[in-house]
């Protein structure tokens, strides 16, 4: 899922404030969610249309989703806010592939704000993903495509008050030119204290697997520049979003504190992924 990037800015060996404070959330509880949700069997790139009619999360409830995070010791949440699809989960501005083209709430729905609602709720830390490559109608190329990616950039860092991080998905971007500098600095100059994941000016980084496990000798001090690391991994081992194949995967309680000890107990975080369901529910076992 997640392809490590260059950075283009130079980082050093000492930790900054808001490293030292991503180290001590420890747990976070990743929510895939969307319009794949909804289309049942379709992949990461394979370029089959999924219609917005589909999507209709008739009983969505995010405080639902994070007041579980909460008691289950989670410090923060990262919520799909747009997959490889294209697919926005709030009514951008910049693409008709969204929310507000659906039948969920008539068109009026906003699953990212209600997230970051929950989120300073239940006084989790909030994160947003975006995945920066996508597929479908929009096959734009160059400042074109830069320019839409830092205009739904700019109304998710924008429209919804402080944004603790963001969650770059560096996979479908390889050969893809990025003008990294003008996104890094739009990004910046948005949000100062944002944490970026993973890409051009990375404050943290992949452990460079999905299994939830940092290896024995994970150092938090790659090529001179101090990044630390997370661990995600899905908490139904075949699917990020959910499934109705999944029913019988759920990882037991005994397994996942197993990894908690292998990713936090090792120095990073965690970062466990739950699919809600077609309700917009976390489902009852999970």
């Amino acid at each position: 899922m997640v392809c490590i990037r260059g950075s283009v800015f130079l980082h050093t060996e000492i930790p900054t404030k808001r490293q030292l404070e991503f180290m001590d959330w420890e747990l976070g509880v990743f929510f895939h969610f969307g319009i794949r949700t909804f289309n049942e069997g379709r992949r990461d790139w394979d370029g089959v249309p999924m219609d917005p009619a589909t999507f209709n999360p008739s009983a969505f409830d995010a405080e639902q989703w994070i007041g579980t995070a909460r008691a289950g010791g989670a410090k923060y949440a990262v919520l799909t806010a747009k997959h490889h699809d294209g697919f926005a989960l709030w009514p951008s501005a910049f693409t008709d592939y969204s929310v507000k083209n659906t039948p969920w709430k008539n068109g009026r729905g906003d699953a990212v704000a209600e997230f970051i609602a929950a989120c300073r709720k239940y006084g989790l830390k909030a994160g947003l993903y975006y995945s920066p490559a996508q597929f479908g109608s929009r096959a734009m190329q160059g400042k074109e495509y830069d320019d839409y990616f830092i205009s739904q950039i700019s109304e998710l860092l924008t429209n919804y008050g402080k944004i603790d991080y963001l969650w770059f998905d560096g996979c479908g971007s390889e050969g893809h030119e990025y003008d990294a500098p003008r996104i890094i600095a739009a990004i910046r100059a948005l949000q100062p204290d944002i944490l970026i994941f993973n890409m051009w000016d990375p404050d943290t980084r992949w452990v460079g697997n999905e299994e939830g496990v940092a290896p024995p000798d994970a150092r938090n001090v790659v090529n001179g520049a101090f990044l630390p690391y997370e661990c995600d991994c899905k908490i139904r081992p075949y699917n990020w979003f959910y499934s109705e194949n999944d029913a019988d995967t759920l990882r037991t309680a005994e397994n996942i504190m197993g990894l908690y000890d292998l990713s936090v107990g090792r120095g990073g975080n965690l970062l466990i992924n739950i699919g809600p369901d077609r309700r917009g529910l976390l489902p009852e076992a999970d």
